[in-house]
């Protein structure tokens, strides 16, 4: 079978699961090794580019998911006139954040940097699916680790971690002696 037809039967897939589909589990469906389904799949995405379709292929991480092109969203919302989502409290996107840029982390951690207590934000981002337990600290009472899901890659729209945006610098902290004459 041709990387052109495994792309096709990929497409069909995708399209009819909606949602990514991680590429072990098409290599494993489809009976085809690795490698033919990441050159299948890396055809598919540039014949989506190519031919300015309406739909993309998106990665997010080891997932593939068909979505529909940027440009035409405004398009998309004005003829199906989506129910707004809940968006994500302030407390929730600075533990999203932490999580994000330092995992994996612990509770602890997190709560040492906000400065306050997150249990609420960190079971709502667990519910959401945008961070989960990633393992264990070796540390004393052995603190749950948490880190980011592919789910959150999708919902943000990155390839991987090494996509997110670099952290500000805090400006560095002045002594105070320095500015008496």
């Amino acid at each position: 079978m041709t990387t052109e037809e495994i792309a096709h039967i990929i497409e069909a897939i995708l399209f009819v699961t909606g949602e990514p589909v991680e590429i072990k589990a098409l290599g494993k469906g489809l009976e085809f090794s690795e490698l033919e389904i990441r050159q299948a799949v890396d055809f598919l995405a540039e014949d989506c580019a190519d031919h300015r379709r309406g739909i993309c292929l998106k990665r997010f991480g080891e997932h593939v998911q068909l979505t529909t092109q940027a440009e035409y969203a405004p398009y998309i919302e004005k003829m199906l006139q989506p129910i707004q989502k809940q968006s994500l409290s302030q407390a929730a996107l600075e533990t999203l954040s932490i999580v994000a840029y330092r995992q994996p982390v612990t509770k602890l951690e997190i709560e040492a940097i906000r400065g306050v207590k997150c249990d609420y934000s960190i079971q709502s981002l667990a519910n959401k699916d945008l961070i989960m337990e990633v393992g264990r600290k070796d540390a004393i009472g052995r603190p749950i680790l948490y880190g980011t899901t592919d789910h959150f890659l999708a919902h943000f729209g990155l390839e991987s971690l090494a996509d997110l945006p670099p952290m500000e610098q805090a400006p560095p902290e002045e002594d105070g002696d320095a500015l008496i004459p």
